[in-house]
């Protein structure tokens, strides 16, 4: 059924603990963290990073902290941040990363349903510790990445691993594979955190299904850009590049980041779907305002494609240098997912010679399920199960769709003190994905959108909010949509969007026109857009009402809008 992917040959390891230990006897001396930004700690090779933690561990278990504690870490990006996890895998305590972006009461609730008795965090997150002390009784330690200033209840990370003896590497703790190592909350569809628990086999087969398909060498730079507390960033851009002796440079934040590039020069970088396409967008209406341009690109774009196909594979990056220097000048490969991918702008990127690679997963599943490969890209698919997942597509339409089931050694445990969610989330032993898709005989697997978003047509056929979405953020007045079904008495429920505009363009066409930029005009201007779209659509999914927002979408940290608020 699946199309097999070419796979290497690969270590038989289990835990992340064993996958760390054989890293830092294989690349020792070589740069494996670096902060871009001043740090107590921001450069560390291989060996060092394992002596920090040896250093560190001793000092927790010197202070009492018992094996299976719940740790709970929160900060940026950071050598720092990683030294901690890493400390947790290796010592057989439990890692509860926390979204920095949360409210403070999603941050103390978090703390507190996750029953973590430990907190390790940034210097920012300093004072709301300090005055919430009476309301985490159940805190034992708190443990500050900077210096703790007046707060001298807290400890000192740097401080106690320099005092510190390292722990021999013989006397660490036997880790069970199979019981949770992390507990990781993601919100549900009504914005509530489910506390999702995964084990180190969970995490060490994904690691070890990505190594199977995607390269990664020693000699490879990760820029660390999406929020590290995020599965897809800690296993893709963390350990996986770690247990192959990459380098990770965490980038100083998202307004930094095209210095960043130009300081690492990367090679690899993971990202969320959002973060490509507004760079996309950026390119497209710089190429669509010089005339020049505006003729040569698609004519180059076409002659380098003819000219991949008899082999000559560099002639992308030679001719469009330019946009390459943009991420660095040495990207070799940039891995995809969080979200879904515009088709479109995939093609767009492999097109200019980047290497796009699309995969899928969940937070429960460790998170990836299937991908592309460098072998073969593909724009139009999120591409085959892993190695060691199987999927299916669970009760079909006439079109093939269906709800994407999944089942392997990298589905999650369940979630943290809620067998009732547990049980709801399995048919069997397949996890339930919530995902609606089609899978062709070759095994590639086409997302056409989350199931609890469905939008049912009077005529009974499934209208995919996602699909629509796609179709409207590519026109260049439109920042960013919501498609949803509003309830009307003629037809049950019609086809509506949401509409945020993008006021670049809309202050650019008022100046052509020489003309004020007023309501009436800007609606009308939507509307003629929408008219385009909907002549590309069925009847059924065409869309009957929309409205426009101001501001932007709330968001998750991976850029996913948070569409239970759009449409309280």
């Amino acid at each position: 059924m699946n199309s097999k992917m070419k796979t290497i040959e690969i270590p038989n390891i289990f835990t992340v603990q064993e996958l760390f230990l054989r890293s830092a006897n294989k690349f020792g001396n070589k740069l494996a963290l670096k902060d871009i930004k001043d740090t107590p700690i921001s450069e560390l090779t291989y060996s060092e990073l394992l002596s920090k933690i040896l250093k560190f561990g001793n000092a927790l278990k010197k202070v009492g902290i018992k094996e299976r504690t719940h740790i709970a870490i929160i900060g940026d990006n950071s050598v720092q941040w990683t030294v901690s996890f890493l400390t947790c895998m290796c010592f057989n305590y439990v890692a509860v990363p926390i979204d920095k972006s949360l409210s403070e009461n999603e941050i103390l609730n978090i703390i507190y349903e996750s029953d973590s008795e430990v907190i390790i965090f940034s210097k920012n997150f300093s004072q709301f510790l300090f005055s919430e002390r009476s309301v985490l009784k159940n805190i034992k330690h708190c443990i500050c990445m900077e210096n703790v200033d007046v707060f001298k209840d807290f400890l000192e990370m740097k401080e106690i691993i320099d005092e510190s003896e390292e722990l021999p590497i013989n006397q660490l703790p036997k880790i069970d594979a199979d019981k949770y190592t992390e507990i990781v909350y993601t919100s549900g569809s009504l914005g509530r955190a489910k506390g999702v628990m995964l084990s180190q086999r969970n995490l060490s087969s994904n690691m070890l299904d990505i190594m199977r398909v995607l390269f990664v060498y020693p000699q490879d730079r990760i820029l660390s850009i999406l929020p590290i507390h995020h599965t897809f960033e800690s296993t893709a851009g963390i350990l996986y590049p770690l247990s192959c002796g990459a380098s990770i440079h965490f980038s100083q934040s998202l307004k930094t980041l095209v210095e960043d590039l130009q300081t690492v020069k990367p090679t690899i970088i993971c990202g969320v779907p959002l973060l490509f396409e507004k760079i996309y967008k950026k390119i497209i209406n710089s190429i669509k305002e010089n005339t020049v341009k505006k003729i040569l690109v698609p004519v180059l774009v076409k002659t380098t494609n003819i000219a991949r196909g008899f082999g000559l594979k560099n002639l992308k990056k030679i001719i469009f240098s330019q946009l390459h220097k943009i991420f660095g000048g040495k990207i070799r490969a940039f891995i995809v997912g969080g979200a879904s991918s515009d088709p479109e702008i995939a093609k767009a990127y492999i097109d200019f010679g980047f290497n796009y690679v699309i995969g899928y997963g969940l937070t429960e599943t460790s998170p990836i399920l299937a991908s592309n490969s460098l072998r073969k890209l593909r724009h139009d698919t999120t591409g085959i199960p892993f190695p060691s997942v199987q999927i299916k597509i669970n009760n079909p339409d006439k079109d093939g769709r269906g709800e994407i089931y999944a089942k392997g050694p990298n589905i999650m445990l369940g979630y943290y003190k809620n067998e009732k969610l547990t049980q709801e989330a399995f048919d069997g032993d397949w996890f339930k994905t919530g995902d609606v898709a089609s899978m062709d005989k070759k095994g590639y697997i086409y997302i056409s959108g989350r199931k609890k978003n469905v939008i049912i047509s009077k005529s009974g056929k499934n209208v995919f909010p996602e699909e629509i979405e796609d179709m409207l953020n590519k026109s260049e007045y439109i920042l960013e949509s919501v498609v949803y079904g509003k309830k009307d008495k003629k037809w049950n429920e019609i086809v509506a969007a949401k509409i945020v505009l993008n006021f670049e363009s809309f202050i650019k066409l008022a100046t052509q026109k020489k003309i004020e930029l007023e309501e009436k005009f800007i609606h009308s201007t939507i509307g003629k857009e929408i008219e385009k779209i909907n002549k590309q659509l069925s009847k059924f999914k065409r869309i009957k009402f929309f409205e426009i927002q101001n501001n932007e979408f709330e968001k998750t940290t991976t850029q996913k809008i948070k569409r239970y608020l759009v449409l309280e």
